[in-house]
């Protein structure tokens, strides 16, 4: 009951964090009945989440991570590959359609190995070492190279459901690093190159590339750490979002963009 009421008087003195356990963000992709069911696992995800409720989490709470940062260069070599055919990556929301309420220009680029669950094979294929390093990070929905061009900001916004934590890995981070920033609720940091960032994407988030070069990060969402037998609420939940017409339209987006780059490899 501590950790709830340490979360509930954060929720109340943090007003940029947008979720409140009394009025959960609309799920208008879903029904209402649902919506309400997933509104009362998010409750129980921040009630008996096992790190608590930060805008950013220590690294060190996640022993993976170390292993992931010894192969950032292995990493960075495959994107480099994928680079040479940077203009014809999807942007964002030519693949999520949500995403055009923040973007719909042509400065943030993506990659696809997983998303929510489902892998990108042809994707995988050509950076096998990534897939591999990948398998590293344990209960990943949610894996691909986010590539933001010089002068790109991402206004303010959140994620749609608490059931994940976003991890980000910097691959390719121009001068001044200070430029290229992220806010996570009252908190900001910037990417290094090598090195880990972990947040709770629920909180409202903004994203600055002020620089004259490309930023690239791994960008992952895996399963937030929720206290047995709530964890299990999470999973389902997090196993039935591949159903919903939005993440299928996304998978149908993706594939098709897919053929299309690979046919003229």
């Amino acid at each position: 009951m501590k950790s709830l009421d340490r979360g509930l008087k954060h929720l109340e003195e943090n007003k940029s964090y947008k979720f409140s356990l009394q009025e959960p963000p609309p799920k208008e992709y879903v029904s209402k009945p649902i919506s309400a069911f997933i509104n009362w696992v998010e409750k129980l995800n921040i009630r008996y989440s096992v790190f608590g409720n930060p805008p950013f989490y220590d690294k060190s709470l996640f022993p993976w991570v170390a292993e992931v940062e010894k192969e950032w260069k292995t990493i960075r070599k495959e994107l480099e590959q994928v680079l040479k055919r940077k203009e014809e990556l999807p942007s964002f929301h030519e693949i999520v359609s949500e995403v055009r309420t923040i973007t719909q220009d042509q400065n943030w680029k993506t990659f696809f190995l997983i998303g929510y669950g489902l892998k990108s094979e042809e994707n995988c294929r050509m950076c096998p070492e990534t897939t591999r390093i990948l398998k590293k990070i344990p209960g990943l929905k949610t894996a691909f190279f986010s590539i933001l061009s010089p002068n790109k900001y991402i206004p303010p916004h959140r994620g749609p459901y608490n059931g994940v934590l976003r991890y980000h890995l910097g691959l390719i981070v121009p001068k001044p690093e200070e430029k290229c920033r992220i806010r996570v609720g009252d908190e900001v940091r910037h990417w290094r190159e090598g090195d880990s960032l972990i947040f709770d994407d629920t909180y409202e988030h903004e994203v600055w590339n002020e620089t004259s070069g490309d930023r690239v990060v791994l960008f992952v969402d895996f399963v937030r750490p929720v206290k047995f037998p709530f964890n299990l609420l999470n999973h389902f939940v997090l196993n039935a979002a591949i159903f919903t017409p939005a993440i299928r339209e996304a998978h149908d987006s993706h594939h098709k963009w897919e053929k299309r780059f690979y046919s003229k490899a």
